[in-house]
């Protein structure tokens, strides 16, 4: 595939809990997380303000081209991230974003905010 898969991540998801500022948030942890590690060919990490899933855990999305695009909630900054870049590689490998269930983690079959058509494009 020659386009590339953005994986969209909160940094400002707090777990739905109350954090001083002066502690990182955790879905800053898990973006510092996923950028220190590496990226799946074709994926690229990105920090975005906020996803407006806020009282459901950490939240990431995954978006490319003429993919679907997918929203998955209650991340957890710490045990995922590994999770996380193998679900992108595998959504990255797909020519429509359509991961077939059985491949799918885990934890991507259980949590999945939303599931959004690509744009239409005439």
């Amino acid at each position: 595939m020659n386009d590339m898969t953005e994986m969209l991540v909160c940094i400002k998801c707090r777990r739905g809990r109350e954090v001083p500022e002066t502690e990182t948030r955790p879905g800053q942890h898990l973006y510092d997380q996923l950028s220190a590690m590496d990226a799946p060919e074709g994926v690229r990490v990105r920090p975005v303000e906020c996803l407006q899933n806020c009282d459901f855990g950490c939240t990431v999305a995954l978006r490319g081209g003429n993919r679907w695009t997918y929203v998955f909630a209650n991340v957890d900054e710490m045990s995922h991230p590994e999770m996380i870049l193998d679900g992108a590689a595998r959504y990255h490998a797909t020519a429509d974003g359509l991961i077939p269930w059985r491949e799918r983690p885990e934890h991507f079959k259980r949590n999945c905010v939303a599931r959004i058509p690509p744009m239409e494009t005439e």
